[in-house]
């Protein structure tokens, strides 16, 4: 893929490198002397960054620059609150947090270095996890006297399990890339260097498909996962009637029949 700058209110946004390449956008964060590590200003810059995909934009590479991922809350920044202003500053997170994974397109994140606290609540967001080797995972909250405040407790025990983190945030367990993957903090784990190309070659897949079957799977699958299983099934049957009724399934379905399109091999 060949990226070019993004334009207009994406290239204003200092703390973020934003590039696009067809219908396929890259999103760097870019502090890297801080480690990536998230500031108000950048969470800002985040929400502004996925409210304003251009429309043309069917996937999104989230990656970090430097040597890490993100290394979680700016601590140096952190302002004294009293309770109320703590839950709108969390809650104000969640928003990004949900911006991100109820949006419109699907999100492949590149994690490498430190995936720690707020930085591994940023990626539980993300739809695809590809992990390189030099990738650690951590909760330092707990020892912080902190609780986790962007969503990473309604989002992270659903890829590793509640036993999982509580270890993790009462003890300050660190988790390797190989055990992350294996726990499921991350789908893909891959030689260090190679998680951007290997993001292109899932975000170039997911592109291809047709944008309002990215747009069930991204919305529905998540909530239906969370519903009763009758109620669950129900709304399936209503995803599945809106998807196959939509014009592009339509087309991709008469172009299978026709054997115009491949059909699913072991790889």
């Amino acid at each position: 893929m060949t990226f070019e700058p993004a334009t207009g209110v994406l290239a204003g946004l200092d703390h973020l490198h934003i590039e696009i390449s067809g219908k396929v956008l890259h999103l760097r964060l870019n502090r890297p002397a801080k480690r990536n590590a998230l500031n108000d200003g950048l969470i800002m810059q985040l929400q502004t960054a996925f409210t304003n995909l251009p429309a043309d934009v069917s996937a999104v590479i989230l990656s970090g620059e430097g040597e890490h991922f993100c290394a979680g809350l700016d601590l140096s920044e952190l302002t004294e609150r009293n309770t109320f202003e703590g839950v709108l500053h969390s809650r104000g997170w969640h928003a990004v947090m949900d911006q991100i994974q109820f949006g419109p397109v699907p999100v492949v994140s590149v994690l490498h270095g430190a995936v720690v606290g707020g930085g591994l609540e940023l990626a539980s967001a993300t739809h695809i996890r590809v992990a390189e080797h030099s990738a650690y995972y951590g909760l330092p909250e707990g020892q912080r006297g902190l609780f986790v405040g962007g969503g990473g407790s309604a989002r992270v025990p659903r890829l590793v399990g509640v036993h999982c983190m509580t270890d993790m945030m009462l003890t300050g367990a660190v988790i390797d890339a190989h055990e992350g993957w294996q726990r499921g903090f991350s789908r893909y784990l891959v030689p260090d260097g190679a998680g951007f190309a290997k993001a292109c070659e899932l975000a170039a897949k997911i592109a291809g498909n047709a944008p309002l079957s990215n747009f069930a799977v991204v919305q529905a699958l998540p909530r239906i996962a969370d519903m009763p299983q009758g109620d669950a099934l129900f709304v399936e049957a209503l995803m599945a009637a809106i998807a196959q009724g939509d014009a592009a399934a339509k087309q991709r379905l008469r172009a299978f029949l026709e054997g115009r399109a491949g059909k699913v091999v072991k790889q």
